[in-house]
């Protein structure tokens, strides 16, 4: 089926695990989120084909190394990488729905390129820039995780110090849910905010690119 929309019930499917994150509720409820949440998001991803294959994210939790997780995800994401090796990340839960797109979490081999790109004046004043007018446009930027103070051989008065203590570099816009979310305008908007943040994805293959280490994750 065609993308129509994300249903209602997804988001209340979600506000209720939110509450019971247990397997007793995930089991009378599994049908249901077959049908109002993986379907349509698949179904999105699908709409949303020509930014590569996406692969949707499981909804169980890995508990192997953490006692304190719920045992389920309190939402539905998918991903996909271009071949530059910019991804495209969407998720749906309790809130509605975000999306983003960038390098999210860099390799070692990736966060080395990285930082020499912003370290040099160019390139650095380039993504500065980048950055900057994403902000304006109401982008949330964002990563991994980042550092609390300067990576060694950088000083802590760098004048791009900010991105340099990133372990990735994304943009993202956090839509929540107005009724425009249960309409097909969802893959639109989605389409809208990364093509909107080309610039970063451009200067990220350009300068960082994909990464020729094992893989250790996607986003959330």
């Amino acid at each position: 089926m065609a993308f129509s929309g994300i249903p209602h019930d997804a988001i209340e499917f979600y506000e209720q695990l939110e509450a019971d994150n247990s397997k007793a509720f995930w089991e009378a409820n599994r049908d249901r989120f077959k049908q109002v949440v993986r379907g349509p998001a698949d179904e999105l991803a699908t709409a949303l084909a020509d930014y590569g294959d996406f692969h949707l994210f499981r909804p169980h939790n890995d508990l192997r190394f953490s006692k304190n997780k719920p045992p389920y995800k309190t939402h539905q994401g998918a991903y996909t990488e271009s071949e530059g090796g910019a991804g495209f990340y969407f998720h749906i839960s309790a809130q509605g729905l975000m999306c983003g797109t960038g390098y999210y979490a860099m390799a070692k081999d990736q966060l080395g390129r990285f930082r020499s790109a912003v370290d040099a004046d160019h390139t650095g004043d380039e993504i500065a820039e980048i950055v900057a007018s994403l902000e304006k446009r109401r982008y949330s930027i964002g990563a991994i995780s980042e550092l609390k103070t300067a990576p060694r051989g950088f000083p802590k008065d760098h004048p791009r110090i900010e991105l340099i203590r990133r372990k990735g570099l994304m943009a993202s816009k956090d839509f929540g849910a107005p009724k425009w979310i249960h309409t097909k305008q969802a893959a639109t908007k989605i389409r809208d905010t990364w093509d909107g943040a080309r610039a970063l994805n451009d200067w990220l293959d350009a300068h960082v690119g994909p990464s020729t280490l094992e893989p250790e994750g996607f986003f959330g």
